[in-house]
């Protein structure tokens, strides 16, 4: 293992601290902004988040891990159903009422995290094996696909109404894609770990040049602006419903699969055992905090970076200092009025070609899992609860109860993926195997 150059509590130079810290802003600016584009979300109130559960997070775990929560896709889906859903009364359910759905998503973390305190961790290693987990996450980036290649192909006919192929926006999604493509594959530095931001960055000069992009609301701004804040209470009704927290509660089953992955990843970069010390309920309470407290002022949920882990790895600058820094340059810019009036011009066909790529990554790292956990598809087990998990996840089955409470999509998977794991006969000789446990 390469030597750290700063190590976890090394405190960097001013200069070093600068230019790293806005290294990693924009290694997780890309994404970050992403999500609350597609969702209907205001980017500089994802921003100010971001900085804010990070900063959480850092505290709650006594600045020993340095990780960086940014915007979590796995809640693209559910924002979007309780958006364009409707709620017990009949009424569609706004995106603040969606957040409410997030503010208890970060309690169920808390409570997993004090179970966790009280009991240690291995039985939530066991109730989320790669064999549930793998397929699940392949969902949540098929599933999307279908919303990504509209973005890159389509837009709306303003006299119509309607969808319509349009050449000129594809080609600024396929310029957009392959930026972010080459990013990838022929760059092995930081460029590497921001294709993302690169890839969206290069579409939009392009889209410039071919016209597509409206500077009207960069004119219009002012300099320094309040981000768009949602506070229960305040810019809408608090209404808690089953249906919303059917939508967007049982989403935590992938998302604490993927925050244990993360952990175990950054644990081997910096050579440190996190699910130990400070210990996995630190993390995931300051991972739920985080996004309680999002959600609470208009966020969308937060998650744990691998962006950020991978500009770990290449720099081996392991700082929290360093995190702490992206995390308030993240805060600051997001009352930048300007610069986020500049990217609400970005041309949907824009984010449409980078949803390609991230959307296809989201699916192919499910793949990945279980390939890494040594998933032995010839076993009948595997291959039913993997099968059963990605049919009805992408498929869009919903078990209704009644008219306004209903389990669906990606949610429902997740569940039918637990519950098969669980009941089908083989489970104990899979988890002896070592084979099926996320370590």
């Amino acid at each position: 293992m390469s030597k750290a150059i700063l190590d976890v509590n090394d405190k960097p130079t001013s200069g070093q601290l600068i230019t790293l810290s806005f290294q990693h802003m924009f290694a997780m600016f890309g994404s970050t902004i992403l999500v609350p584009q597609l969702v209907g979300l205001s980017p500089a109130i994802a921003l100010l988040t971001s900085g804010i559960a990070t900063i959480i997070f850092l505290m709650i775990t006594r600045f020993q891990v340095p990780a960086y929560l940014g915007s979590s896709f796995a809640f693209i889906a559910p924002i979007l159903l309780a958006v364009n859903g409707l709620g017990e009364s009949g009424k569609a359910i706004n995106p603040g009422n969606a957040m409410i759905g997030a503010v208890f998503v970060g309690l169920v973390y808390g409570i997993v995290s004090l179970i966790i305190w009280k009991s240690g961790y291995k039985w939530i290693m066991k109730l989320l094996p790669p064999i549930v987990v793998g397929p699940v996450i392949m969902v949540i980036g098929l599933g999307l696909a279908g919303v990504a290649v509209d973005m890159a192909m389509n837009i709306t006919n303003v006299d119509t109404g309607l969808k319509e192929y349009s050449f000129l926006h594809f080609s600024a999604a396929l310029v957009t894609l392959f930026t972010a493509i080459i990013c990838t594959i022929f760059f092995k530095n930081i460029i590497s770990t921001m294709p993302i931001l690169i890839g969206l960055v290069v579409g939009y000069l392009y889209s410039i040049l071919i016209g597509i992009v409206d500077f009207t609301p960069v004119k219009e701004a002012s300099f320094l602006a309040l981000p768009d804040f949602l506070v229960p209470g305040v810019h809408y009704d608090f209404e808690v419903t089953s249906k919303i927290l059917l939508i967007m509660v049982p989403i935590v089953i992938v998302t604490i699969s993927e925050h244990i992955g993360h952990q175990l990843v950054l644990g081997k970069v910096v050579n440190r055992d996190y699910i130990k010390e400070p210990g996995l309920h630190r993390s995931l309470l300051g991972d739920g905090l985080g996004t309680f407290v999002s959600a609470l002022i208009g966020g969308p949920p937060k998650t744990t970076y691998g962006e950020n882990i991978g500009v770990l790895a290449i720099t081996r600058v392991y700082s929290v200092y360093v995190i702490m820094g992206a995390a308030v340059v993240a805060i600051l810019l997001s009352f930048f009025g300007k610069g986020m009036a500049l990217i609400t011009t970005i041309p949907t066909a824009v984010l449409g070609g980078v949803s390609i790529l991230l959307f296809g990554i989201i699916a192919s790292s499910g793949l990945r899992m279980l390939v890494e956990a040594n998933i032995d598809f010839g076993n009948s087990r595997n291959l039913v609860i993997a099968s059963v998990i990605l049919v009805i996840g992408i498929g869009g089955a919903k078990f209704i109860v009644t008219e306004a409470l209903s389990i669906e999509g990606m949610a429902l998977a997740a569940i039918v993926g637990v519950v098969l794991n669980w009941i089908l006969p083989g489970r104990k000789e899979a988890e002896s195997s070592g084979n099926d446990t996320i370590e």
